[in-house]
């Protein structure tokens, strides 16, 4: 049952399934939902803080966590605070990213092969740059030159997340920004194929114009539990 109240999938994030059991299994499952998005979103957090961001006691928060742990959805870390018994700090499993929309995983790391043998590595190439030049079309398209760099990242982050990443905007001091992708929906591609997120990255600053610097900051490919982008008007 509550691999059916976790079902996630894309547009706009996820839906619920029509459950079979009864109406307080629709509401646990929602709370469920709701911890799995905020570990995604925000990291390890303790029992504690997931209860003051959800509205929760604590108590209830350990019960839906120690569920999503059964299930090997979260797994719990323990650190040391100034007084008392460590607190245990829980995130999200590798398990939990089928709860997230993933681009039909398979199918693209099917078809990556499948150009790769037919046509080789150029053959690969060209279908990057295809995907680059659509994609960079589509989003000029939706945030115009002329646009502050604030308003501009913001609108990315907007886009970003209609394809399924999660995307949040929080500045970074002097002007700068930091665009954080809390999902990847093409991690098995960009992972069978690296060139993906080169192009991303070409794609950013492509976007956001020559008049800003846009580094990776945090990479899932690296081990980072998500994206990151720091962007930084130049001097």
């Amino acid at each position: 049952m509550l691999n059916d109240a976790l079902d996630f999938v894309k547009g706009p994030f996820y839906k619920k399934k029509v459950m079979a059991g009864a109406a307080v299994e629709s509401g646990e499952g929602k709370t469920r939902r709701s911890i799995v998005k905020l570990l995604k979103t925000e990291g390890a957090m303790d029992a504690a803080q997931v209860a003051a961001r959800l509205g929760l006691t604590a108590m209830a928060v350990r019960q839906h966590l120690y569920r999503l742990q059964e299930e090997k959805l979260v797994t719990a870390e323990e650190r040391p605070v100034p007084l008392g018994r460590p607190a245990k700090h829980w995130q999200l499993t590798r398990k939990a990213d089928r709860l997230f929309p993933d681009a039909y995983a398979e199918v693209s790391v099917a078809l990556i092969d499948a150009v790769g043998d037919a046509f080789g590595e150029a053959g690969l190439k060209r279908v990057l740059a295809s995907r680059y030049a659509r994609q960079r079309s589509d989003y000029l398209g939706r945030i115009q030159p002329s646009l502050p760099l604030k308003e501009k990242v913001q609108r990315l982050a907007r886009i970003r997340t209609e394809e399924g990443y999660m995307a949040e905007v929080k500045p970074a001091g002097k002007g700068a920004f930091l665009l954080a992708e809390n999902h990847c929906p093409i991690c098995a591609a960009a992972t069978a194929c690296r060139g993906f997120c080169i192009t991303e990255l070409d794609l950013f600053r492509s976007v956001l114009g020559p008049g800003v610097v846009v580094e990776r900051a945090e990479h899932i490919l690296s081990g980072d539990r998500r994206c990151a982008y720091r962007i930084t008007p130049k001097s």
